[in-house]
């Protein structure tokens, strides 16, 4: 398999030059403002729910809160029994149309002594895995199968202006739980799951940021030179509709994880494949190379396709992130 982008070298030099709208950090306030103020209105707050599964060894619960609109988004909250609390949180997001999966299918954070969300994905869940079930009440003018595209005129309608909402209340809702020590929250996810991260990690507050593989970043380049996947979502649009360029990628540029990362001060653990189709590594180097966080870190598989790391790479997340919260 070849490398499918940039060389090393040129990758840790690659720091392109993506629009930034003047009004993308009121934009992202007045967002976050509306849905909390929506649930408030509603009086609706997050409830937990013993979940339904033959794991013994860990308390897992069906969490449901308010996300975008204060419409319910659900999560599995899993934990160790009988641990001494306040626990720190790894708030976690799921990949390109997957879901939340079943009560105790991903329970590592949980075995390593956190508390571990795992937000299912509004709208996704049925592309692959083992499902989701939070719905997105919300339509769409004319797209391309799949996310990229819904949405697409308007930054106040596309899809993933919703889905980073629902990012930054799964925080918010982590936050009121009993036995999580509110300042002690990292957030983490794989591929779309490592884009909603870079979102919340600049919205919420957290206090680390472990994006893997990351999706969602320098738009115009991944739908330029990705083989694969999603962001190809993006060039087919844009073949049809040829007199839309300026028009897409302005609206995404409130949605551009390279946005989110130049105002990310939170520790953070990156990672890339050098031989990934799906998200061209130059694009998640592209948010790496803006990060503002000081203390960061990137972890480079030069060999590995989408998958990345894996389990090993998830080994390097838990000793890094032990040692900051």
């Amino acid at each position: 398999m070849p490398l499918t982008d940039l060389t090393l070298p040129e990758l840790l030099a690659f720091r392109p030059e993506v629009a930034e709208p003047d009004d993308f950090d009121a934009f992202w306030a007045d967002t976050i403002d509306e849905a909390r103020a929506a649930a408030e209105t509603a009086g609706t707050r997050p409830s937990l729910t013993p979940a339904a599964t033959p794991v013994t060894q860990l308390i897992i619960e069906d969490l449901t809160f308010p996300g975008f609109g204060g419409e319910p988004v659900r999560a599995w909250v899993s934990r160790p029994r009988d641990a001494e609390g306040p626990l720190p949180a790894v708030v976690q997001y799921q990949g390109y149309n997957g879901g939340r999966g079943l009560p105790g299918e991903n329970v590592l954070w949980a075995l390593a002594g956190y508390v571990h969300v795992f937000m299912d994905t509004r709208g996704q869940g049925s592309g692959w895995g083992t499902g989701g079930v939070t719905a997105d009440p919300h339509g769409s003018g004319p797209a391309t199968a799949g996310f990229m595209t819904r949405g697409i005129h308007d930054p106040r309608e596309h899809f993933y202006r919703r889905v980073f909402t629902d990012a930054v209340r799964a925080v918010d809702a982590t936050r009121t739980l009993p036995f999580v020590d509110a300042d002690r929250i990292a957030v983490t996810g794989g591929s779309q799951g490592g884009g909603i991260a870079l979102a919340a990690g600049a919205l919420a507050g957290v206090q680390a940021v472990l994006p893997d593989v990351a999706f969602l970043c320098a738009y115009r380049r991944g739908a330029e030179v990705a083989a694969d996947g999603p962001f190809q979502e993006l060039a087919m649009y844009l073949s049809v509709h040829r007199d839309e360029v300026d028009t897409v990628f302005r609206t995404l540029s409130y949605l551009d994880g390279v946005n989110f990362a130049r105002r990310i001060e939170a520790p953070s653990l990156f990672s890339v494949a050098l031989m990934d189709t799906v998200v061209p590594p130059s694009t998640t180097f592209a948010a790496y190379n803006h990060l503002a966080a000081a203390d960061r870190a990137i972890e480079v598989y030069a060999f590995n396709d989408h998958e990345g790391g894996q389990t090993a790479h998830w080994q390097k997340q838990a000793e890094w992130l032990a040692a900051r919260i």
